[in-house]
């Protein structure tokens, strides 16, 4: 059953990434083995990649128009739900090296979108906060990756949908 689920919002995720990116593609060549087994040659590694290249590129799009890049986005996000993240906290979340996440946040202070402070007990470290200017671009731009990912998700059914969060939250539990 979980495997015919997933045929199937694999078939629509050909189709849905077909009917949403802006230049024509050859199906033949874009096809990606839904399986996850090793004798039908499908890395579940690999597909999962693929997805998350796809849709960073097609939600990038969207963050252009607010001057975000999308570890921006994600780092105004994450900042929001859990105020006082350090430098590599945000470095581990948005998957890059700890001078790289520096290098992102200076643009952001720069742009007054989060302000450092001093953490209360260690002195080395600095603590992260979203700025009220920063709030509210992150609303603004929270509100176009919501619609672009709506369009994205148009050819799945709700059941589909449901599954794929649930197997991706799933995965990232096991995966810690």
């Amino acid at each position: 059953m979980v495997m015919e689920t997933f045929d199937k919002i694999g078939r629509n995720l050909t189709i849905a990434s077909v009917r949403y990116c802006q230049e024509p593609v050859n199906l033949a060549e874009r096809v990606v083995p839904v399986s996850c087994s090793g004798s039908q040659g499908g890395s579940l590694t690999f597909m999962v990649r693929t997805v998350w290249l796809s849709m960073r590129s097609a939600i990038g799009g969207e963050l252009e128009d607010f001057g975000l890049t999308t570890s921006q986005y994600a780092t105004l996000m994450m900042t929001q739900r859990q105020p006082g993240k350090s430098v590599s906290d945000i470095a581990r979340d948005v998957g890059s090296t700890r001078q790289a996440a520096n290098e992102m946040l200076a643009g952001l202070e720069k742009a007054d979108l989060i302000e450092r402070r001093p953490h209360p007990t260690d002195r080395r470290t600095h603590q992260i906060f979203v700025t009220d200017a920063g709030r509210s671009l992150y609303e603004r731009a929270h509100a176009a990756v919501e619609r672009r990912e709506a369009e994205l998700e148009a050819a799945f059914t709700p059941e589909q949908r449901t599954a794929v969060r649930e197997w991706l939250t799933g995965m990232t539990e096991a995966c810690r």
